[in-house]
């Protein structure tokens, strides 16, 4: 069998490198792409993957993503995990500034969607499938949140659109629940207390591995998890 390729993006901590690792054990050959060169040097050595360090909101960026993507011979997977919380700490809307939004709407929303249209063409060459990480914060209304739940509401209805109109691939939105990480301790929450990411990494290859039908899933539900 051809060996199955995926482009992780955020994938240099966290969620991003945790599922990486999940799909590397598996026999994947992985693209991994974050801001932070020096973090994703050190994820792709640790999983044998091929680092494109840069912003997803980048256009040259993209570009550099597409010819890795073709030198690979094609893509099967395309993980959507990078994002930002934009205003920290959290404001509540009535002082949200709006430029912060505009920017968070450009990463959590419009890259994501320039990607999936960058990589439809080999996507659906391989009958692939697409995994766009969101948050209970898109359909809970908690205060505070209200800014970033607004780009990932969007992310999900894009995913829901998206899964609509390209019925030969596997379209999945997904949130990931509490998880111990930078971006949890940077919104002022505890983390301490939250499962690792390899918790909800390994739900997510669950759904990968066993190509469940498109749409939206928690990590919680998915399966347990040891």
């Amino acid at each position: 069998m051809t060996q199955k390729t995926a482009l992780v993006t955020g994938a240099s901590r966290g969620l991003g490198r945790a599922l990486a690792r999940e799909l590397a054990r598996d026999g994947w050959h992985l693209i991994v792409t974050a801001r932070g060169a020096a973090d994703l040097e050190s994820t792709a050595a640790d999983l044998g993957a091929r680092p494109v360090a840069g912003d997803v909101a980048d256009h040259h960026h993209l570009a550099e993503l597409v010819r890795t993507v073709e030198g690979a011979g094609g893509l099967d997977l395309l993980v959507n995990n990078a994002g930002t919380l934009g205003t920290t700490p959290l404001p509540r809307l009535a002082d949200q500034p709006l430029d912060d939004l505009a920017h968070a709407f450009r990463t959590n929303v419009e890259a994501p969607l320039a990607l999936i249209q960058v990589m439809l063409p080999e996507l659906r060459r391989r009958h692939g499938a697409i995994l766009n990480i969101t948050s209970d914060a898109a359909v809970e209304p908690y205060q505070t949140w209200g800014g970033y739940g607004l780009t990932k509401a969007a992310l999900e209805h894009l995913s829901a659109v998206l899964a609509a109109e390209e019925p030969d691939l596997a379209v999945w939105w997904a949130d990931p629940g509490e998880m111990n990480t930078d971006m949890l301790r940077a919104a002022g929450e505890d983390a301490t207390s939250a499962p690792p990411p390899e918790h909800s990494a390994a739900a997510l290859h669950h759904l990968i591995t066993n190509r469940l039908p498109s749409g939206r899933y928690r990590t919680a539900d998915l399966h347990p998890v040891a």
